[in-house]
């Protein structure tokens, strides 16, 4: 079964519900997807969504941490919090027959969060140990420096899991804060699947949605990239250059053309094999193992960025030939060869993307948020398997800014 968006009406708020019925396993999951809230909403210290996310897994106040955990265990109930960029997310799954306690736990956790000191400094000294990890790993210094050149001085310049300083500054009443105002109804979408009615689950969200606060939605902010490109060297003690490079890349989450974007960008690197810069640098130069560009456009923001990795003495000339395949690629399109390998790939593996039900419901729920119709992917494989080369070629050449790469080099 195909799935539906339908709305509950609680405390005045509309709240949309994303629902695919499958009666193939007696299993349910349901997630409470909070817009605005994931690492975007961190405007006062970097790092607190994710760090909230961590408080509120670890259970409840009045069962602590251990007893909480145990009572979901015993009957194999999962609940968990994440972030993303845009998003802040509770999931809670299980059997059929364990959901009503499932959503019972689920309540208690939104009631009742584990806002302890204990609570936060456990999560702060895991966060602390987990960011001292990262101090070498490459790929992660360079992304973050990438990230920081292309959104400089605003929000999406820091890192998602925040920096040690402005860890070790997040206090418990800037957790309480930011649940207050994230975890609220008016940014809600409800996101349900497995074998359990419709009827049944708008009844059993509107009891916990009930008591949660109204709060207020907003928007998304865009953030444009930096126009001037700009370049990051780090010095460290590594064997290999680690090149990562972005650039601005002028496309809207609503855009008509974004599936030109997919076709391109796949073309040009998100492809592996057969795409322009690994048969560039890796086939033809042996410059590097791998080699990859892809372009992220979201509500929040709209650049291309790619990486690899190379030998150091190699590290001028991989940082050249990149620059010189997206020139020859925005001069000069793609080939009729690459357009319908393309096509063919997309095309065929289309079941592989839709084979469970999160990957259908994830759709279904990145339809409904970028304010698409319901089965617009659908729609958009139609858009790429008739389009042209002189439509793509056009639209390639179009976008010209993605020549304004900025770079962020680990390096010796």
């Amino acid at each position: 079964m195909a799935a539906t968006i339908d709305k509950i009406e609680v405390n005045g708020v509309s709240v949309p519900v994303i629902f695919e019925k499958d009666k193939r396993l007696p299993l349910v999951t349901m997630q409470f997807i909070f817009k605005n809230s994931g690492s975007i909403a961190d405007t006062t210290k970097a790092g607190l969504a994710k760090f909230s996310a961590r408080v509120m897994n670890e259970g409840t106040k009045k069962l602590g941490s251990s007893a909480f955990a145990e009572a979901l265990e015993s009957r194999a109930i999962h609940i968990s919090a994440s972030t993303g960029v845009e998003t802040f997310v509770i999931e809670v799954g299980c059997l059929k027959e364990e959901f009503e306690d499932g959503l019972k736990y689920f309540d208690l956790l939104l009631k009742d969060p584990n806002f302890t000191q204990e609570t936060i400094t456990k999560v702060k000294t895991t966060t602390l140990g987990s960011l001292a990890s990262k101090e070498n790993d490459f790929d992660y210094i360079a992304s973050n420096e990438l990230k920081a050149l292309l959104f400089e001085g605003s929000v999406l310049a820091n890192p998602a899991s925040g920096t040690i300083e402005s860890v070790k500054s997040i206090e418990i009443d800037d957790v309480k804060k930011f649940i207050e105002q994230n975890l609220v109804a008016s940014k809600l979408i409800v996101v349900v699947g497995g074998d359990i009615e419709s009827k049944d689950i708008k009844e059993k969200a509107s009891k916990i949605i009930k008591s949660m606060p109204i709060g207020i939605d907003g928007e998304v902010k865009n953030y444009s990239v930096t126009k001037e490109p700009k370049e990051k060297t780090v010095i460290k003690e590594t064997e290999q250059a680690y090149i990562y490079f972005g650039s601005p890349y002028n496309i809207s989450v609503d855009s008509e053309d974004n599936y030109k974007a997919k076709v391109a960008t796949f073309i040009l690197g998100a492809g592996g094999f057969g795409s322009r810069l690994m048969e560039e640098i890796r086939v033809k130069r042996g410059l590097a193992y791998s080699a990859y560009a892809k372009v992220d456009i979201t509500k929040s923001s709209s650049y291309m960025n790619g990486h690899l990795q190379t030998k150091l003495e190699s590290q001028q000339e991989a940082k050249k030939t990149v620059k010189d395949v997206i020139a020859a690629f925005v001069k000069g399109g793609v080939t009729q060869d690459e357009l319908e390998q393309t096509k063919k790939f997309l095309l065929g593996s289309e079941p592989l993307r839709v084979e469970t039900m999160s990957q259908r419901l994830n759709r279904t729920f990145m339809e409904y948020y970028k304010g698409q119709e319901l089965g617009f992917s659908t729609k958009e494989l139609e858009l790429i398997k008739n389009l042209k080369l002189k439509d793509l070629n056009e639209f390639i050449k179009a976008h010209k800014e993605i020549l304004e790469m900025s770079f962020a080099i680990v390096t010796k």
